[in-house]
């Protein structure tokens, strides 16, 4: 994993390792993702030096050009995060991937934040029963996570619920550039504390707030469309898997299909690396359905949200 190497690898005197560090960037993966000009300024260093140090950064860390196999042998090789369902797992190729934003969508109750505090939970299972062994932060713009279901999911896996809990990372946004922030904030969290989960519950809630209106939604898309790109280089560079949330809005103009769509429009459809499409069934089951994914084929599961979880549906 990228975070064995460190800023001292850079080959930079100390006087300009302290004021990268004093500026923020403690982290190798803070400085591969940095803006060129922006790293300069902050750290009062010249273009061409904090140039050299990004690309520096960027080949210690292997972003270099690599052939389609050594890409199919680094990536084949990640570990997935199991969902609590095997119908679902199957369905997502394994799981949910690290490395990659995972976006579910759908209407209110449909099971998009249980799936989330069910993921928060199962990062922390040992990888032979589809973890990471690894801790997990929750980023919560509308006040959703219950620390009780927690505990109920910690139990079902087998899993200390206090334990469990204390390696959850909660944070509440309470706007859209809080919200920008706390993903700038906890890049310096996620070697030092073994972060293999990032959740964004949900990620258009603060900027369909702030921006309403057919006027606002150039801006909008603009700003979402940062954030996104934000966690995607975050899950990239980190080797995280990021799963953000998103509502849907009922389009009474589509007379044919489904009258819903994702909050974020076309710009969401753009960027995240799988986007899930959640709808209820009859009582506790739901239906998953892959709507966009490059390397998966479309197709759909259904499965349950118990007491104790996500589970598979009960024959």
């Amino acid at each position: 994993m990228s975070s064995k190497k460190n800023l001292e690898d850079l080959g930079i005197s100390s006087t300009i390792l302290a004021k990268l560090k004093e500026a923020g960037y403690k982290t190798l993966e803070s400085i591969a993702v940095a803006n060129v000009s922006e790293l300069a300024s902050v750290a009062g260093i010249p273009l061409p030096t904090a140039h050299r140090i990004v690309s520096k950064a960027r080949e210690l860390l292997g972003l270099t050009l690599k052939t389609a196999l050594d890409l199919k042998k680094e990536k084949g090789a990640l570990p997935k995060i199991t969902t609590g369902s095997k119908r679902l797992d199957g369905l997502l190729g394994g799981g949910v991937e690290i490395g990659t934003v995972t976006e579910f969508f759908g209407e209110y109750g449909t099971g998009k934040t249980q799936l989330c505090l069910q993921l928060s939970v199962n990062v922390q299972l040992p990888r032979d029963r589809g973890g990471l062994e690894a801790k997990a932060v929750f980023v919560d713009s509308e006040g959703t996570f219950r620390w009780e279901r927690i505990e109920a999911m910690a139990k079902a896996v087998g899993l200390d619920p206090e334990k469990t809990m204390t390696n959850i990372y909660w944070v509440r946004a309470i706007s859209s550039d809080h919200q920008m922030a706390i993903i700038e904030e906890i890049m310096d969290l996620i070697p030092k504390e073994n972060i293999g989960l990032i959740v964004v519950d949900s990620v258009t809630g603060h900027f369909r707030a702030e921006y309403p209106g057919r006027e606002n939604l150039a801006v909008r898309q603009q700003k979402l469309n940062r954030h996104l790109h934000q966690l995607s280089r975050v899950a990239d560079i980190y080797e995280v898997a990021v799963v953000v949330t998103n509502q849907v809005m009922a389009r009474p103009d589509v007379f044919y299909g489904d009258p819903t769509q994702a909050v974020g429009g076309h710009v969401l459809a753009h960027a995240p690396g799988v986007r899930v499409q959640l709808r209820k069934s009859r009582g506790n089951r739901r239906i998953a359905r892959v709507v966009d994914a490059p390397h998966l084929p479309e197709g759909e599961a259904i499965f349950a949200i118990t007491e104790e979880g996500i589970k598979d549906v009960e024959e």
